[in-house]
């Protein structure tokens, strides 16, 4: 028999002991909502970046983390989300899926699929956010990154671990240039990860198709963000897909990065700080923009071999307008990078593809990440091209000019032509190699330019043809031997008589 005392004193220790499984700090009401940000109160527990839950499953993160509210940007459409409603923490950091088993997707910024090619298989996450490596755990950056582009294998070259920006205006082929490079990486064992951020999805979409055609696809992830989506998808995106080549990284592979482009990225962190009534400054953008860049070209490295010699190497897009490089966003990125690739808009339309002018492009690694026998054959090219770009404004205004002259002119037009190449056609560095030599030691001075593009082609498939053993030998040795550059100027003569 139980008493009546006896149940009450029950009812009071377990009233005394009710602990509510609804936390004040687990769960906040929506204040506010409006263009992708939403203010939260409660959630007094949040972390910085955090990832919260709305009721219809859209996700958001906490970006502003204030007294009274919580300022979040929405991932998605806010059209759904209401006044009044309840927001859940989800205790975790803003985290992709990584993995080889991204290889050959296409992706959004939280690693959901995008393809229709069903879910991702990967049961590893990792924080979009993470601390570049240290001094200590870096080597430096001494192995070529080859493009196939001979313009910038040639004059300036990219290692793996190095950040070098890809600037230029509109439409003048900077996407062009990481595509190639993206292609050109078959069979060398790097990982390729593609970052679109805000451009139209039939881009995205035809990209995708050229990858696959080339094979190149096999070894390359694809994070696109269109320019409809959330300004919070468009800031997360590079991180997001940096995530993922720092996975690859730590397993001691080579990964290749391609940001295309920051300025749509720093556009769209622009608009959450502003929306967030986060100060502005110069150009409207807020005071942490450059921090914004930094911290994620940073994490560009070449790891020590305690560390496994796993790399990023990152390659940067950025638009400018009107040929302004001295603009607030570009100047924040040329400061940060290791060089950059300077695309004009005067050669785009003269014909010179790609347009690159290596008068003022430059890559602070150099030499270091360049296969000897492409260094001995290019040291030659930069001086004749400064030379000829020197003479070529004189040579308009003046008629009759002095041999020397001449054969400096020729001499330059000849390189500048042969510097020319069609998109989706990256070259082995030994054909490249074999093609500059023929044109700084003035093999191509008879042969009239606008053949030239043919007589590369045809050169090159003579060489593998008749001399096979001399491309096998530039590319074990990554020299060109005495032995070499003889056999080199026999094939060359041999093939001027025919062509």
């Amino acid at each position: 028999m139980i008493n009546a005392d006896e149940i009450a004193g029950i009812l009071k220790s377990q009233i005394a002991n009710f602990k509510s499984e609804v936390h004040e700090d687990q769960v906040g009401t929506v204040i506010a909502v409006g263009s992708s940000i939403a203010r939260i109160y409660g959630l007094e527990a949040v972390q910085q970046s955090e990832l919260v839950e709305f009721p219809n499953g859209l996700q958001g993160i906490a970006l502003n983390l204030e007294e009274d509210n919580v300022g979040v940007v929405i991932l998605g459409p806010d059209t759904e989300i209401k006044e009044g409603m309840q927001v859940r923490r989800t205790g975790r950091i803003v985290s992709v899926p990584v993995g080889e088993a991204l290889l050959g997707r296409v992706v959004d910024p939280l690693g959901n699929p995008v393809d229709g090619k069903g879910p991702v298989e990967t049961k590893r996450y990792r924080t979009i956010e993470n601390t570049a490596p240290g001094v200590i755990e870096r080597q430096p950056v001494k192995q070529p990154l080859q493009t196939g582009i001979r313009a910038i294998d040639a004059l300036i070259p990219i290692g793996r671990g190095q950040r070098e920006l890809i600037i230029g205006d509109r439409s003048t082929g900077k996407t062009a240039i990481a595509v190639d490079t993206i292609i050109n990486q078959r069979g060398k064992g790097v990982y390729c990860i593609y970052v679109a951020i805000g451009q139209k999805t039939s881009t995205v979409a035809s990209l995708a198709q050229i990858f696959a055609k080339h094979q190149a696809m096999d070894y390359t992830t694809i994070v696109a963000v269109g320019p409809s989506e959330a300004p919070g998808l468009k800031y997360i995106a590079p991180y997001a897909g940096c995530a993922m080549a720092e996975e690859l990284m730590y397993q001691n592979k080579d990964v290749l990065i391609v940001y295309d482009d920051l300025t749509k990225h720093a556009q769209a962190y622009r608009e959450v700080s502003l929306l967030l009534r986060r100060p502005p400054g110069r150009e409207a953008y807020p005071g942490d923009i450059f921090f914004l860049h930094s911290r994620l070209l940073e994490r560009a490295a070449k790891l020590s071999d305690e560390k496994g010699g796993g790399s990023i190497t990152a390659l940067p897009v950025i638009e400018t307008q009107a040929g302004d490089v001295s603009a607030y966003i570009p100047t924040n990125l040329i400061s940060i990078t290791d060089g950059q690739i300077y695309l004009t808009t005067g050669l785009f339309f003269q014909g010179i593809r790609p347009a690159v002018d290596v008068g003022i492009s430059v890559s602070r690694v150099g030499g270091s990440a360049q296969i000897k026998a492409m260094r001995s054959v290019a040291g030659q090219l930069k001086l004749d091209l400064a030379q000829y770009r020197e003479l070529a404004a004189f040579a308009k205004l003046s008629s009759d000019l002095d041999k020397t002259t001449q054969a400096t002119l020729t001499r330059g037009e000849k390189i500048t032509e042969i510097l020319k190449q069609p998109q989706f056609q990256p070259q082995a560095v030994e054909d490249q190699v074999m093609l500059i030599f023929a044109a700084t030691r003035g093999y191509l001075t008879d042969v009239p330019t606008p053949r030239l593009q043919e007589w590369a082609r045809s050169f090159v498939d003579f060489a593998h043809e008749k001399y096979e053993s001399l491309a096998k030998s530039i590319a074990e040795t990554k020299q060109l031997s005495d032995e070499a550059g003889a056999t080199l100027v026999k094939a060359i003569e041999e093939f001027n008589k025919t062509f």
